[in-house]
Order: C-alpha cells, then structure tokens, then sequence
C-alpha cells in the first residue's frame, strides 16, 4: 500500500483557527509536530492564548525589557502581543495567515512575514526598538549558515539601542535516548546537535519542513560574535535547566 504524504498548507493556522472558535479552551484542540526522524509530539494549542507568565517565567522576567516599537517575530496567536498591551507599541508577524487572521481577531496588529523579509524600518522613523523572538523563536535563526545573514536582517530594522528579547533551549540538557540518538544524527551529516526539522500537522494538511536550531548559551555567544548584536543577559528558567531567556543590544 502506497503512503499518502499530508497536502502542504497552512496546518499551524488551522490550529490556531480551531482553537480559537473553540474558546481557547484548553484539551480542545491540539498541535502535532513532527521531526524528521520521525518524532511526533502533540502540543495543546491553548498555550498559544495563555499570558506571558504562566507559560513561561523565564521570559516573563525580561519581558517588561520591551519599549517602544516592539515587533514579535513569529507572533502566533498574539500570547506576547496581547501581555505587552498598550504600554508600547507592539505588532506581530508570522508566515502563517491562519495565526494573522487570529491576531486580528483578538484585536491585535499582526502581518503576514517572516524572519528573512521583515517590515522596513531601517533605522529610521518606522525602526523597532525591540525585537521578540518569544516561544523558543531564537531557533528561527536556523542553522549557524542563516544566522549571521538573520542577526543583520533584524539590525536592519532596527533603531539606535535596540534589543532582541529571545527564548530558547539548550538541546545538551537532555539524557532523553530519543533526542541523544537525533544529536548523533545531526553531527553525522554536519549539522549541529541542536538544529531540527520540523513541520507542523494537522489533520491532513502539513505545514512546509522548516530548520529550528536550538543552540547552547556558548553555541549563542559564538553566532553572535561578528554580528550587529551582543549578549547582554540570561534568565533561566527555574523549572527547566535547559530553556533559558537571552537580552542581546545592538553594539
């Protein structure tokens, strides 16, 4: 019998589409993700309508970091956008329409783009003073490749002084076979440890695979040398040794 690979789509927008006429209730409806391993791991999407500080301590710390023109960089349903409020100035993107139709929904200002064509702001008027890349969004720098050209891309669009208020995981606080087993595999084929190949399912529609790389803080500080950007402080997260905040500064 011939396997029927899902037709690609917007399968994160439909997520969040289902979840959100649903209420946000939570056990209502859930994501899959799958790595290309085979992995699959199912994530209940009401996470993506919780607030800031009961998802996530480690960033709900440094999220009052966030001043001025705040852009939130791969937004999803608006969690961070909908915690800042009107103390700033924030607005989303995410490549998804289906999570820019639900930040729209919710009252909030989203678009459709992504990391590699951000909104022009290019240290004038329309320039960010802060750049979120919440939820585990460093990983969007991609693999040790992309990032220099992403670091630039997101200095671009951002004003004198400007932070990049960023989450993710260090993929070494792991003893998980599973994931000790996905390592080895990486480094066989020249990829760091920490870099996935993920898509997002839902029913029988997938999103695009697409390159996540979760680096350590040593892995960070090395992409960032040479780059625009510098580290400035960590937050880690009380409850998780491996998932840790980052405040870089434009130099």
């Amino acid at each position: 019998m011939t396997t029927v690979e899902p037709a690609i789509g917007d399968a994160f927008g439909d997520v969040l589409r289902e979840c959100w006429d649903a209420g946000a209730e939570a056990g209502h409806t859930f994501e899959v993700i799958e790595r290309d391993d085979g992995l699959l791991l199912l994530a209940d999407a009401a996470r993506y309508f919780a607030g800031a500080n009961p998802w996530s301590t480690h960033e709900a710390a440094i999220l009052p970091l966030a001043t001025g023109r705040v852009l939130d960089i791969g937004c999803g349903a608006g969690r961070h956008l909908a915690a800042l409020g009107d103390r700033c100035q924030p607005e989303g993107i995410d490549p998804s329409p289906g999570a820019v139709q639900v930040c729209r929904a919710r009252g909030l200002a989203a678009r459709v783009a992504d990391i590699d064509h951000l909104p022009a702001g290019a240290h004038g008027k329309d320039a960010y003073d802060t750049l979120l890349l919440f939820g585990n969004n460093l990983g969007l720098l991609g693999s040790p490749e992309a990032a220099p050209g992403r670091l630039a891309g997101l200095a671009a669009v951002a004003a004198p002084g400007a932070r990049i208020l960023g989450s993710t995981t260090d993929p070494y606080a792991t003893t998980n076979p599973l994931h000790l087993r996905y390592h080895q595999r990486n480094r066989e084929h020249g990829r760091p440890a920490g870099q996935l190949r993920l898509r997002v399912r839902h029913q029988a529609i997938a999103t695009p695979w697409f390159d996540y790389w979760w680096t350590s803080v040593a892995e960070l500080e090395q992409v960032l040398a040479g780059s625009p950007w510098r580290l400035s402080a960590i937050e880690r997260d009380p409850g998780n040794a491996g998932r840790y905040a980052a405040v870089l500064m434009l130099r």
